[in-house]
């Protein structure tokens, strides 16, 4: 059991490839995941993240590529071998057992003597001690969840893979946990790898996310980068909601380009710009606008002649939907701060931006 300990470092998957007869769930995935961090694969059901996970806990045998913790080839090892927990969303508690026991279960299956100072240690961590008697049906799905978290870190693993963990929760407590798994993370210092289909669980907790879809990356990076500079439509509308109106880049002025947007000039800067060629698609965030009366006079990215044809009301913001001259719609989100002016369906309004906040993809993306 020593041996296991010494099992550490970045977690690497080289050309993994996983096929299910002629499905090819995971398609030649190669990443690397830096030791201590906190990692999100995300993406819709079917994009191959689940399947990734289960590799990488020996759950699932890949049909070629290898999976290394640290210089320690993993591909082969059995699932109990490896230096690896798993925390699922359905828990997996021992019921006749009382908490105590159940975060000592490991521990107590390894040989190890002294366990109680352990225990006690980690469910002082998830602020739990004091149900340590009780059995996991007297408890909530929260501290549940807790507990199945505590149980997976007193073992110390190099690697805690997180399945949906939080997808039982109702979404207050889900979003308290999204804090708390963080904070938990960030005091054991062990490499988390979370996978969910939630974009803002995702966006929360980790410090590097992978948006997976059909088997692939399709974009790897920090939640802000993804977020205001996506590469392709499908990371741009799976992180968040996007507005998207066709253009032409008709030349540049210092660090911007200077597109064409349905005949009216913008500035789109060159370092947000990921078309290959002059055609483009221009992505603009619903948050990012502002809306003006048709007589204000206004700075920045402006386009004019537009019509309100709705209005939802969210509590902390309101959508828009503004029919613009050339018959698209684009959604616009105010937040409810008192700064918007007051405005009802039918008005007439101007749109505006600031153009850091534009960015661009490739005029036939999809």
């Amino acid at each position: 059991m020593a041996e296991k300990k010494k099992v550490q470092g970045d977690l690497v998957l080289e050309h993994v490839t996983k096929n299910f007869g002629d499905f090819v769930a995971v398609d030649d995935l190669s990443l690397t995941i830096p030791k201590g961090s906190f990692f999100a694969l995300l993406g819709p059901s079917g994009c191959g993240k689940t399947t990734t996970l289960r590799m990488i806990a020996g759950l699932e045998e890949p049909s070629s590529g290898k999976i290394r913790i640290g210089e320690t080839d993993i591909t082969e090892t059995k699932a109990y071998e490896r230096p690896v927990n798993t925390v699922f969303q359905n828990y997996a508690l021992f019921p006749h057992l009382t908490i105590f026991e159940n975060v000592a279960f490991g521990l107590r299956r390894r040989g190890v003597k002294d366990v109680d100072e352990a225990v006690e240690k980690v469910l002082n961590l998830v602020e739990l001690s004091h149900l340590k008697n009780r059995k996991p049906g007297q408890l909530s799905g929260g501290q549940q969840q807790r507990i199945a978290l505590a149980r997976a870190v007193v073992n110390r693993p190099a690697l805690l893979l997180l399945d949906e963990p939080l997808g039982a929760l109702d979404l207050k407590l889900r979003r308290q946990m999204q804090i708390e798994l963080k904070w938990i993370q960030t005091e054991v210092g062990i490499t988390f790898v979370h996978v969910t289909h939630d974009q803002e669980e995702a966006m929360t907790m980790a410090d590097t996310i992978a948006v997976m879809n059909n088997g692939k990356i399709e974009q790897m990076g920090s939640p802000s980068d993804l977020y205001e500079n996506p590469r392709t439509v499908f990371v741009a509308n799976f992180l968040g909601q996007s507005n998207f109106i066709d253009g032409n880049v008709e030349g540049s002025d210092g660090d911007n380009h200077i597109v064409n947007l349905q005949g009216t000039k913008i500035a789109l800067p060159k370092s947000r710009n990921n078309a290959h060629g002059s055609s483009i698609k221009l992505g603009i965030r619903p948050e990012k606008f502002r809306l003006h009366g048709v007589d204000e006079k206004v700075g920045g990215n402006v386009l004019k002649g537009g019509v309100i044809t709705d209005i939802s009301f969210f509590g902390v913001s309101t959508q828009y939907l503004v029919e613009m001259p050339w018959k698209q719609e684009l959604m616009v989100f105010e937040q409810n701060d008192g700064g918007a002016p007051e405005l009802e369906k039918g008005d007439s309004v101007t749109l505006s931006w600031e153009p850091q906040f534009t960015f661009a993809l490739d005029g036939d993306a999809k």
